[in-house]
């Protein structure tokens, strides 16, 4: 099963009130692994960068300038999450992002099918505690120290460990055996299993192993179970 996990950043909280995505990054997973294949870009918002926003994730007016507008990237975009899952925290946050971004290139918005919202995920699991990525990510033992910042595409990395914790942790590979299928074929055919054959080895004892032991049990002073 493919899923792509995402984040966003952006100018603000409300593109409704004329705010703009400045960053996107996605992680592709398979079958809850992550494959490496990874979609990131910057945008020129084509607007000012709140001071409060800057401060969150470092992304200054002067960087942006020179970077390509969402709408010259969003076939690249398209391409790479396909039909599949999109993971998110704050889902909701992040996909009124997505869709206010696509109706400014006239495309319509993500289906709300295709949303998995972690939060909702969390909130499921563990009812009553915090659940800001950073939190998860120390129930988890997941080691954010370098995450200075808000990153699009480093949160989406931190999101993806802490996504397959949500959904069951490291063991979810065996949870997917049965709904694998074919594709238990393809990833066997990617890395085939070359070795050497070797005959069972024998594990029976011999008898001369067997009359050793009779010799050694003889010898023992009153053993508990002859009594």
């Amino acid at each position: 099963m493919r899923e792509i996990i995402f984040d966003t950043e952006t100018t603000g909280i409300d593109p409704r009130n004329g705010d703009r995505m400045v960053e996107i990054g996605c992680i592709e997973m398979i079958n809850r692994v992550p494959t490496g294949q990874t979609f990131h870009a910057y945008f020129n918002p084509e607007r000012s960068m709140p001071a409060e926003a800057e401060a969150v994730h470092g992304l200054s007016e002067a960087f942006l300038a020179d970077k390509p507008r969402f709408a010259e990237r969003i076939d690249e975009l398209l391409e790479f999450i396909g039909d599949s899952p999109l993971v998110a925290h704050n889902a909701g946050f992040d996909f009124g992002f997505l869709d206010a971004e696509f109706a400014l290139c006239g495309y319509p918005p993500v289906c709300r099918t295709r949303m998995v919202d972690t939060i909702a995920l969390a909130k499921v699991r563990h009812p009553g505690a915090k659940l800001s990525l950073d939190a998860l990510c120390s129930r988890y033992g997941i080691d954010r120290s370098h995450r200075t910042k808000h990153g699009a595409l480093l949160d989406a990395e931190l999101l993806a460990q802490v996504y397959v914790e949500l959904r069951g942790g490291r063991q979810i590979g065996l949870e997917l055996v049965a709904e694998a299928g074919p594709a238990l074929v393809e990833v066997a055919a990617v890395a085939p299993r070359n070795r050497p054959f070797r005959a069972p080895r024998p594990h029976a004892a011999s008898e001369q192993e067997l009359a050793r032991h009779a010799a050694f049990v003889a010898t023992l002073d009153a053993p508990l179970w002859s009594a």
